[in-house]
């Protein structure tokens, strides 16, 4: 059955009639259902760690919309929680953490190996899911690129610019990449036991790579994912994975290659036909819908969701957002998208 599942068939590399779809952060606050079992949970981190609540909510969006794929319901600050890092989460904010900024804070990290014991609530999740799933419907795992956290980590919070990790970089390049290091080490031991539990592909989240420029990108972004995907796929086969560096411009061409990914999801930055030219020939791709089609719809999603589709359609294509929904979004657009993918 694996087999016969269109992700599955795509990120291997075919060409489908009919594109598959999901949504990023399609289990979210602008659904109603979701922010009813939010309530219930308390609070977002009491959601992530409550496996019955968290198996819920993802699999609401696969009720409502029958999309074909159902992504894990975490949260990519997970993985330096585990570490030992302090996260707490600010109403109408945003995360907030402790911050990593000299050998001490480094020291007091927990080693890569010893995750598990605050991730397992994660990985019953994927097991809840696994076995709740239509048959249809490809379970895609997923945990944040090194970078991406490690900004995060560094900074304590999100930032417009990714200013703090870029002067620790630029100050402390040593402990830099030791952090790097060990977000790698954690990153594959978390998409590892995901796979065990029963993630039929991962997806690596690079949000902020495209501030990484030149030799930067190509160290920080391209070489962890490339050791991360040649782990995983020495321990588990030929495990799909799809890599999503953020706004990479030009550094999106060549990054299957690169990297060993079986796709590589767009941001909105890129156009379809440029995405069909510099980066589908190498592979499957994934995206690119504007993220605030979900928030207007009408004939503008409708004519932006065919252009894309009409794009790709020479080649391996997942279509997706080029980020993630928004809060404000109105599900009715999400089914519009749908019927129009679908439907032509």
């Amino acid at each position: 059955m694996a087999a016969q599942k269109t992700i599955l068939r795509a990120l291997a590399g075919e060409t489908l009639e009919t594109p598959p779809i999901w949504m990023m952060r399609q289990a979210g606050r602008y659904l109603p259902e979701y922010r009813a079992t939010r309530a219930e949970a308390g609070d977002f981190l009491s959601l992530c760690y409550n496996s019955d609540l968290a198996t819920e909510v993802t699999l609401q969006p696969i009720r409502r919309y029958g999309f074909d794929a159902a992504i894990l319901f975490a949260d990519i600050l997970l993985v330096p929680q585990a570490l030992g890092a302090d996260l707490w989460f600010v109403t109408g904010e945003g995360p907030r953490l402790s911050t990593i900024t000299n050998e001490a804070g480094f020291k007091a990290l927990k080693p890569a190996a010893d995750i598990h014991e605050t991730l397992n609530p994660i990985y019953q999740t994927v097991r809840n899911l696994a076995a709740a799933l239509p048959k249809e419907t490809t379970l895609i795992g997923f945990a944040g690129a090194p970078w991406t956290v490690a900004t995060y980590m560094i900074a304590g919070q999100g930032t417009p610019d990714q200013g703090p990790a870029h002067a620790l970089k630029a100050e402390n390049k040593e402990l830099f990449e030791a952090l790097l290091n060990r977000l790698t080490e954690a990153t594959i031991e978390y998409l590892s036991a995901q796979i065990e539990a029963g993630a039929e592909c991962v997806k690596l989240f690079d949000s902020w790579a495209g501030s990484l420029k030149g030799e930067d990108f190509d160290n920080y972004a391209t070489a962890p994912a490339k050791r991360i995907i040649s782990e995983l796929k020495a321990r588990h086969g030929d495990i799909p994975v799809i890599a999503f560096p953020r706004q990479a411009g030009d550094k999106y061409i060549g990054f299957h290659e690169k990297t060993g990914a079986d796709c590589v999801a767009l941001d909105d930055s890129v156009s379809p036909e440029w995405g069909a030219a510099n980066v589908q020939t190498a592979g499957c791709v994934q995206g690119n819908l504007a993220s605030k089609h979900m928030v207007t719809g009408g004939d503008d999603l409708v004519r932006e969701t065919r252009h894309i589709v009409d794009a790709f359609k020479n080649g391996p294509h997942i279509f997706n957002l080029g980020h993630g929904i928004t809060p404000d979004a109105d599900p009715d657009n999400v089914q519009l998208m749908i019927d129009t993918v679908r439907g032509g």
